[in-house]
């Protein structure tokens, strides 16, 4: 039996249904981004995409924490 989703990732059924776009496609639009601050890509997200601010902030949580997680991997300085 797998365990339940939590955290951000439990957004992103809701977030591929409402946006039609897969979470790959979202984490590719934030990676190619200049911008580099949190809230800062909330908020393009939410003005620009049309996210509301949970799907975002979900979005944008997950995906620097995994970018985070990928640096400290590889020893990147971040």
């Amino acid at each position: 039996m797998t365990a339940p989703v939590k955290g951000p990732a439990s957004y992103f059924p809701a977030i591929e249904k409402k946006y039609g776009r897969p979470i790959a496609a979202w984490q590719q639009l934030i990676r190619a981004s200049p911008l580099t601050r949190h809230m800062e890509l909330v908020a393009w997200l939410k003005t620009e995409h049309g996210l509301g601010h949970g799907h975002a902030n979900a979005l944008v949580a997950h995906t620097l924490a995994e970018d985070k997680d990928k640096d400290k991997n590889t020893g990147k300085q971040g």
